[in-house]
């Protein structure tokens, strides 16, 4: 692809979301011939359709017609699924199909750190950002996170770093796509529903993070799972493991109670794991995996170890809301596939009660069923998989179900007592009632924000 010259090549965006937008702003700046097609109407999109409008990019809304199939490259962003008929049709004419994270990265001048994972990457990547920012390294953070990479791939230069976060959707339609440094943080079961039900097919894609590294790149990725180490051996690159339970030459791991980066020759304990501001074993992993990152890029110790102590963590993850009669409310909206939630129930321990539920995304909730039991004293069920959950894990702890948040927030606070928690921790997409995970945890905060003290 020769990105200084795309004068005229005809361009398709499926999608005037975020991302879509912002691909499709890129891609006519540099000269492209660009066309937008949403399935959703006009009256829902009237933001995006001024942007573009601005920026004289013709768009259609309420359908893709044949005009989407005019071009050279057909570009979708995270949320259409790569067997959606458009797409499909699209491959079927011989239409080179790319991601939005694929089209930025041509005109990316820099070295790019590429995090994923079912779980932990919003917190990584932002983590990774914050150590970069604290030792004054010139980057961007993107992609996944919510800001498009290519909204922000023209702000940088040769000495610049770009931090993003990538999704499994986001690598299946890259090609060319080629990070410096890939974190891989697990692979643990998530999106069956548009895998097949099939954790090889999952894994494959997650595999693709590395799939153009050589072996001047690195792979930054965890000893202690399955998945990744499996997974992990079709690497060319430079492979630098960390682990909470084992100790190695190079790479960053957990010893005497303090966690340890060993690279280039020089080993040295960076900070007491009850130091990192950020609880739970999963968050040890994360400060591991960002602090590998921070040191290959110049960040010091000293400085890595203020970030740790410093660092509060991200909306939507594990987030304290308020505490109201004694009772302490956390935001876990982001906790979108059972793994997330099994993390959430080890990190706390008071009595919990749990809003589990939305739009199910094949989820087997057996790993649950024994941590449930022994900390959940009830589960608000919600959303369209509101009778799944309750099936699961109504024989070992009280289930009850709400048809709207605002049911779940009063039925949550009416069972729990002072020195509970009450845990917003879905395990699922959040597409059934809300616009995404974000717009869940904001009603969730605002209902929480509106409860009174009793006497």
């Amino acid at each position: 692809m020769n990105v200084h010259d795309l004068h005229s090549t005809p361009f398709t965006v499926i999608g005037a979301a975020r991302s879509g937008v912002a691909a499709a702003e890129l891609l006519a700046s540099r000269g492209a011939q660009v066309f937008v097609s949403d399935l959703q109407p006009a009256k829902k999109l009237q933001k995006e359709l001024r942007a573009l409008a601005e920026k004289k990019i013709s768009v259609e809304t309420g359908g893709h017609t044949e005009r989407v199939y005019n071009c050279s490259f057909m570009v979708i962003s995270p949320g259409v699924p790569g067997n959606a008929p458009v797409v499909l049709r699209a491959l079927e004419r011989k239409i080179k199909v790319v991601s939005e994270l694929e089209a930025a990265s041509w005109f990316c001048p820099c070295p790019i750190v590429a995090v994923t994972g079912s779980n932990g990457k919003t917190t990584t990547t932002t983590l990774i950002g914050r150590i970069l920012g604290d030792a004054k390294k010139k980057h961007v953070v993107a992609g996944n996170i919510g800001t498009a990479f290519s909204s922000v791939v023209l702000e940088l230069d040769q000495t610049s770093l770009a931090v993003l976060e990538v999704s499994s959707f986001q690598l299946d339609h890259c090609e060319t796509f080629r990070p410096s440094v890939s974190v891989i943080l697990n692979i643990t079961e998530d999106h069956m529903d548009r895998y097949n039900h099939s954790m090889e097919q999952y894994a494959a894609s997650k595999a693709r993070v590395f799939m153009n590294q050589g072996k001047g790149d690195t792979v930054i990725y965890s000893a202690d799972d399955e998945w990744t180490v499996r997974t992990i051996g079709a690497a060319k690159a430079r492979m630098i493991p960390f682990s909470y339970h084992r100790s190695f030459d190079e790479g960053a791991f957990a010893e005497n109670d303090k966690l340890v980066l060993s690279l280039n020759g020089k080993r040295s304990a960076v900070i007491p794991l009850d130091e990192i501001s950020i609880n739970g074993i999963h968050n040890a992993y994360n400060a591991m995996a960002a602090a590998l990152v921070g040191s290959l890029f110049g960040a010091s110790n000293a400085s890595i170890r203020n970030t740790l102590r410093n660092f509060k963590g991200v909306e939507h993850r594990l987030e304290f809301v308020k505490e109201v009669n004694g009772v302490r409310y956390v935001n876990d909206s982001k906790a979108t596939n059972v793994d997330s939630v099994w993390y959430a129930l080890q990190a706390f321990q008071q009595p919990l009660v749990v809003l589990i539920g939305g739009r199910d995304k094949g989820n087997d909730y057996s790993r649950l069923k024994e941590l449930v039991q022994t900390r959940v004293k009830a589960i608000v069920a919600i959303g369209e998989s509101a009778a799944k959950v309750d099936e699961a894990f109504n024989t070992v702890t009280r289930v009850v179900t709400a048809t709207s948040m605002e049911e779940a927030v009063t039925r949550a606070s009416g069972l729990a007592t002072k020195g509970d928690v009450v845990l917003l921790s879905p395990a699922c997409a959040s597409f059934d009632w809300f616009q995404n995970y974000e717009h869940r945890g904001r009603v969730f905060k605002e209902l929480v924000g509106d409860l009174k003290e009793t006497n």
